[in-house]
């Protein structure tokens, strides 16, 4: 590690998503406080990028590999302590970097929400991790780190009150503003044209533990939230389309923690839509339309339509003011065995999908490069059971997010 040349590198960086993490490095760090570099395979494009980034990335190097050629990814690993990778749809593009971040030790996170593109990695891909000291964290942004990291600090708050975790947690979103990218949109629609091409994705997408290591022991049934009344939160509620991947991800925590949180933990998410006739309709609206989308795309003609005229392009996203903007406001209530409570607030002050997802995923990697014993084990982890504590201050000091106990 002491003779590699940099700290941080940003892969895939002129992304609509690397191009965000690259102003907040450079507005955080500039090039003299970490040592780190953008990447990718277009000259002409990052040198665009530099120059867009200002005066104070006059030292900021440059170094070019493309995502299917694997020798020139594995030197690039070689160069640096963490790679961070922004290269969706990653079930087309994110492999060959993963294969060689494993080879190299080179620890590595992510974006990505893609269930299935998670599971292949950590099955392909652990024993070489854990041989090679590699330190692999996928779902670094939006999804998951305030649903993982929010459950990581309500449950620390229940040993201290209660003496015990909660066997149940409930995220609600009480307030989420931002938008969605083209990069975002294609990795959903692959993943919906993965499900058509193999059912047994379709079964995996129900299971909630299926991230979690294949020794996990958890046979616990999780309630899916469909259209119903939250009497804690005096509102109705919705689906939330993230829940598909926090809940497994905050289960793969449970599991690599040794079940900290409880052989029985149950956690579901929903979305607040408010209360009385007004909450309900909006709820069915919410969920209707939830569902309308997913069979829109599971028809190819419908999901040809809409990539080509409706959705965004990979490239385009929420504009900066968009982003500046928008916000989140999610709570936490979790309910000991023996009947305790502890209610949570986590906040971010930006766009939830790109202004703060790019802080996040920045302070990932800083946390990866300087705050992780080097003696920590390698494999497959989640934000919540590597980071810890030391990603909540960094994320409450450094990003605009907030961890907070509230009153029941």
């Amino acid at each position: 590690m002491e003779k590699t040349t940099y700290d941080i590198v940003i892969y895939g960086a002129t992304s609509f998503v690397g191009m965000i993490i690259s102003h907040y490095l450079i507005d955080q760090y500039g090039c003299d406080k970490i040592r780190w570099a953008i990447a990718g395979r277009s000259m002409p494009k990052l040198v665009d990028l530099k120059h867009a980034l200002g005066d104070s990335a006059n030292d900021l190097d440059i170094l070019i590999a493309d995502a299917s050629d694997f020798d020139a990814l594995t030197a690039l690993c070689a160069s640096t302590r963490v790679i961070v990778s922004t290269v969706g749809p990653y079930d087309l593009y994110g492999e060959p970097l993963v294969d060689a971040c494993c080879q190299t030790g080179t620890d590595y996170c992510d974006l990505t929400g893609e269930m299935h593109w998670i599971k292949r990695m950590q099955t392909r891909y652990v024993d070489a991790a854990k041989a090679s000291g590699a330190r692999i964290v996928h779902a670094c942004g939006f999804d998951s780190i305030p649903s993982d990291c929010g459950v990581h600090f309500l449950q620390r708050h229940s040993l201290q009150q209660h003496g015990t975790t909660c066997s149940q947690i409930d995220m609600r979103v009480n307030r989420l503003s931002g938008g969605l990218s083209g990069g975002t949109i294609a990795s959903m629609l692959n993943m919906t044209k993965q499900m058509i091409k193999d059912p047994l994705l379709r079964k995996q997408l129900n299971d909630p533990y299926s991230c979690c290591p294949p020794s996990h022991g958890f046979t616990v049934r999780q309630k899916n939230i469909s259209v119903a009344y939250d009497e804690h939160a005096s509102s109705w509620m919705a689906p939330f389309m993230m829940a598909v991947i926090n809940c497994r991800i905050v289960h793969r925590t449970n599991a690599l923690l040794d079940n900290a949180y409880g052989d029985h933990f149950q956690y579901q998410e929903a979305t607040l839509t408010g209360d009385g006739r007004s909450g309900e309709k909006r709820a069915k609206r919410m969920a209707t339309g939830f569902k309308l989308f997913n069979l829109a795309t599971m028809l190819s003609p419908i999901r040809w339509i809409l990539e080509r005229f409706v959705l965004p392009k990979p490239g385009e996203g929420p504009s900066p003011q968009e982003q500046l903007n928008g916000e989140f406001d999610l709570r936490f209530r979790g309910q000991t065995e023996q009947g305790g409570t502890v209610k949570v607030k986590v906040t971010g002050d930006r766009d939830p999908g790109y202004g703060s997802t790019a802080k996040m995923i920045g302070q990932a990697a800083m946390c990866l490069a300087f705050d992780i014993d080097q003696h920590t084990a390698g494999g497959f982890w989640t934000p919540a059971s590597l980071f810890g504590d030391a990603l909540i201050e960094r994320l409450q000091d450094n990003a605009g997010l907030s961890f907070e106990v509230i009153d029941e």
